[in-house]
Order: structure tokens, then sequence, then C-alpha cells
């Protein structure tokens, strides 16, 4: 029996949440052990992962709940606001790294990476990467917002992790490397945060109807009424799994009421169908000669 959407969040969750304790904890000794401003900070980095593997999953909570008195639409759109905190989240970090890179390079000094460091940033690149795509490849799945922004948070560390491996290359000839490195980690760090934010904060204050999307409603319509017909004025609302669309419809004025509701409902009926979407459709009479139907 295939899990839930709520139920496979929650697993990649757990699944990430202990995973990045445990890097956690070998990064911020290995950042220690090398006195490296820049693991040390990568470090912080996958434990907020953590933090935000804890939102994913009582975020999926929230969202999988049916639609109420309150919410006649459901709790889908918790999962763009679960998302919006963990974008923030990553930008307060980013902002803590970007301050204690500096104040390293202002401090000067060379920082000396040893094995331990080596073998801690290769891991952790790996483990990383492994969970992103788990993330990624579970959010494809159940289509999770929260899951994919949390995958960019796996990916996002992954890659501050390998430019730290590159830079322990070349430490022993640039005593600012450390510092520059950190500093490097929380660009990418706050561009990720803005990526996550902007599409999440999109979502919620809604955007034009896709044009794929209006141009599969427009043939359905016209299966459905085996003849052309005029659909303008497309609104759609998301909310989480539940999708809300509203248009209108051009029909001949001379139509009666019952046709008219018939050949809506058809067309409703279909895209609920086909597309999973709910649909209510306004119409309008044709002007003289536009069409002609009957």
């Amino acid at each position: 029996m295939a899990w839930s959407k709520e139920r496979t969040v929650s697993f990649a969750g757990v699944i990430s949440i202990i995973g990045n304790i445990l890097l956690f904890g070998i990064k911020y000794w290995a950042g220690i052990v090398s006195g490296s401003i820049a693991i040390i900070a990568d470090a912080w980095h996958t434990l907020s992962d953590s933090i935000s593997s804890i939102f994913v999953i009582v975020g999926a909570r929230v969202a999988s709940k049916p639609a109420d008195e309150e919410h006649p639409f459901g709790h889908g759109r918790f999962e763009h606001i679960t998302s919006i905190i963990i974008g923030m989240m990553l930008a307060a970090i980013g902002f803590e790294f970007l301050v204690s890179s500096i104040q390293k390079l202002n401090g000067g000094g060379a920082t000396h990476y040893g094995t331990v460091a080596k073998v801690v940033t290769v891991v952790s690149i790996v483990g990383k990467e492994l969970m992103a795509q788990l993330s990624f490849y579970l959010g494809k799945k159940v289509d999770s917002r929260m899951l994919r922004a949390d995958g960019w948070h796996h990916r996002s560390d992954a890659l501050t992790s390998a430019i730290i491996l590159i830079g322990i290359f070349f430490s022993g000839n640039f005593w600012w490397m450390d510092g520059v490195l950190g500093i490097l980690v929380a660009i990418m760090i706050f561009y990720t945060s803005y990526s996550i934010i902007k599409e999440e904060t999109d979502a919620l204050l809604g955007k034009d109807a896709d044009e794929g999307l209006i141009k599969k409603i427009k043939v359905i319509a016209a299966e459905e009424t085996r003849r052309e017909v005029f659909m303008h004025h497309f609104h759609i609302h998301q909310y989480g799994d539940h999708t809300e669309i509203t248009c209108h419809i051009k029909l001949p004025a001379n139509s009666s009421l019952f046709y008219t509701h018939k050949v809506c409902t058809k067309i409703e009926r279909r895209i609920l169908e086909d597309l999973n979407m709910e649909m209510t459709i306004h119409p309008e009479p044709m002007e003289e000669g536009e069409y002609d139907w009957l």
C-alpha cells in the first residue's frame, strides 16, 4: 500500500533530522580541532537543516488537515508558510556566517587544516547530497513544496562543503582563505534563502495562470462541446494539493438556462476528472455574429 503524502514527508524529515545531527557533531568537532570558521559555520548550517526538517514534519501534518468551517479550502497553503520559514532561517544563518568570516579576516592568521577536516568534509558532501536527492525524489513523487525546499537546504550544505574542501588544499598558501570561504558560504546561503522565499511568496500572492494549463483546459472544453469555445478571464488559486479555477465562457445568447448549465457542468466535471482541479465557469452571451453555433 502506498504511503500518504504526510507519511512520506514525515519519513524524509526523520531521516534528515538523524543524518544532520550526526553530521553536525562530526563537522563541529572538526572545526574546533582545526580552528576553521568555515567548517564551524558549515556545521551550524547542517544543524539548521534538522530544525527545518522539524518544520517540514509539522507543516505536513497541518497541510494534510481537511477543510473546516474556518478554512473551507483546506490547510494546503501551510506548505508555503513552512517553506518561507525555512528560507528565513537560512537567511539568519547566512548573516551570522558573514559576520564571523569578516571578523576572521580582520583578525588575520592562517587556519591549519588536518586530515580530520578533509575526511569529515568529504563525508559531509556525500551525506548531504544523498539527503538532497532523497528529498527531491520524494518531493517530486508526492508533489511537496516543503520537501523540495528542504532538498535545496541539503544541496546548499553539500555545495558549501565542496567549496570548503577546495579551499583546504589552498589554505597553506593563503592565510585569508578560511575567511573568504566563509563569506562564499554565506553568499550561497543567502541565494538559496532568496530563491525559496521568492517562489513561495509568489505562490501565496498568486500568479498568472500557466499558459500550458490554460491550453489544456481549452482543449478539454472543445472536446466536451465539440465546437470552438471562447474561454477567458482565468483565475487560479492554489491551496497546496487543492486548486480552484474560475473563468468566463461565451455561449450563444439565445441558449436556454438548461443548456448553459449543461455545457458548464460537463466542462467542470471533465476538468476535475482529468486535472484534479475544481472549476467554476461564468457564462457570458456571445455578441451577434461572433460565432454561428445554432
